[in-house]
């Protein structure tokens, strides 16, 4: 069993000294060198002079909580990457009415400012740290998100829903 061993190492080694020597036969015989690639964003098209490389981004969203109250308000929340920042996001709150047995949408608001937050952590368990509605006139609606987990929650933001229309509280 030891002879064969040794027969296999020995051929293992000759194996790959011969490719070794195959891999480094191609660079040691010289040859023309490798062209340089050209830079994309400089070479012409036949419509412009340059042609960016990178396509917008479609917008990504992903609903992280919803709500239905007495089967009349049903309320959304909404992470939007953002279309500059991969890591940035936007929430948006929506308010929809039923009517005529379809939901259709009656209004919307931005909670916190544009891209304030981050797309990670909305997006994973636990981002909903409160989402409250109640069927009330005015219907008062809180929100508060996770920032990150070393963070924690937002402090809470207050809107009221007025015949269907979203009011700051």
């Amino acid at each position: 069993m030891f002879k064969n061993f040794r027969r296999l190492m020995s051929w293992g080694v000759v194996l790959a000294t011969a490719t070794a020597a195959t891999v480094t036969s191609g660079a040691a015989a010289g040859g023309p060198p490798n062209p340089v690639p050209a830079d994309p964003q400089t070479r012409p098209t036949a419509r412009q002079g340059k042609e960016p490389q990178t396509k917008p981004r479609v917008a990504e969203r992903r609903r992280i909580a919803t709500s239905v109250l007495d089967g009349d308000f049903k309320f959304t929340l909404t992470a939007l990457r953002s279309q500059t920042d991969p890591i940035a996001a936007s929430v948006r709150l929506q308010v929809f009415t039923f009517e005529n047995g379809a939901w259709r949408e009656s209004d919307r608001a931005q909670v916190g400012e544009a891209d304030s937050w981050f797309w990670f952590p909305l997006t994973g368990r636990h981002a909903v740290c409160e989402f409250s509605t109640a069927s009330t006139e005015p219907a008062p609606v809180a929100v508060s998100l996770l920032i990150t987990p070393s963070i924690g929650c937002s402090p809470t933001e207050n809107f009221q829903i007025e015949n269907g229309q979203i009011v700051p509280a």
